[in-house]
């Protein structure tokens, strides 16, 4: 992390929680499987079933009308077929999240929210195909889970959070400004924090922490900078979950831009206006797909 304070003050008000949202156990093993190759579908199967709430909701998603099967899927093999390991393990994870929250009431719209993460988690895995970046799908799973401190803050420090919102309603500052001025950190160390305490792998939690400023990541720039460049279309291409309207940003001067286009010089020759208009199509799916997740999430 860049700034020590900043982390330290996060690390304060995190263990200020005295009932820290957590995740069940199962989530955090699916999520390692993703980086094994060798993963067989039994052993996944096994996993998931040993959380019968999380398989009932996978059983549940895949029979959504998002997914579209052609005859009602019944068992968790089946779906795990029908989906396949890589739609398996990003569901998994953000049931365990979305769940994590159940019950309380934040400062903004959680589905909106969640609307904005998986819209990062595909443009990320484009740009991720577009510069032949070698894992993709970890690309899309960190996009997705990026912004999970501003989850924690919505829920946790509503009053702190609600000024934060109201400072940014019809300025052109962004969020990391103003939680500075309002917190002495920002929703980037505190998903670090909780990050760390979910046991996310070290490449997932220092792209949370270093999501708005690529050119410190330590681990994987790359990465870093795929999710900031997602994370900055998704602004501005009608997958915002508030506080952003005057969001705007020229490619050039983003020190994300220079990082891809090192990691892959082609990338430079981008159109950017087409690219916009592919994003723009893709935002219904996003959004069919958070409908599908959420009506998977109602607890019977």
């Amino acid at each position: 992390m860049k700034n020590d304070s900043m982390l330290a003050e996060a690390q304060q008000l995190v263990k200020g929680i005295h009932e820290l949202p957590t995740i069940p156990e199962i989530a955090t093993k699916v999520l390692d499987m993703f980086d094994r190759p060798d993963v067989e579908l039994e052993e996944l199967a096994e996993t998931i079933l040993v959380d019968q709430v999380m398989a009932s909701r996978v059983i549940k998603i895949v029979n959504s009308p998002f997914f579209k099967p052609m005859h009602e899927i019944k068992s968790l093999k089946r779906a795990l077929i029908y989906l396949g390991f890589r739609q398996i393990r990003h569901i998994a994870l953000t049931c365990s999240i979305i769940d994590a929250f159940d019950g309380k009431s934040g400062v903004f719209d959680i589905k909106t929210f969640w609307e904005h993460s998986f819209g990062v988690g595909v443009v990320s895995k484009i740009i991720a195909q577009r510069i032949r970046y070698p894992e993709i799908e970890k690309a899309y799973i960190v996009g997705i889970v990026h912004d999970i401190g501003e989850v924690f803050l919505s829920y946790y420090m509503k009053d702190m959070f609600q000024k934060v919102v109201d400072q940014l309603q019809g300025t052109p500052r962004g969020f990391i400004e103003v939680e500075k001025e309002v917190l002495g950190t920002t929703h980037c160390e505190l998903g670090f924090c909780l990050a760390k305490n979910w046991n996310f792998p070290t490449d997932y939690c220092d792209v949370i922490a270093h999501h708005h400023s690529p050119q410190d990541a330590t681990c994987d720039p790359t990465l870093a900078a795929i999710v900031n460049l997602a994370d900055l279309f998704c602004s501005v291409r009608h997958l915002d979950y508030g506080g952003r309207e005057w969001v705007s940003f020229n490619l050039a001067e983003e020190p994300a831009w220079d990082i891809l286009k090192n990691f892959s010089p082609n990338f430079g020759d981008m159109d950017v206006e087409r690219f916009c208009y592919e994003l723009d199509e893709r935002v219904p799916e996003v959004q069919d797909l958070v409908t599908s997740l959420f009506e998977g999430m109602i607890k019977k």
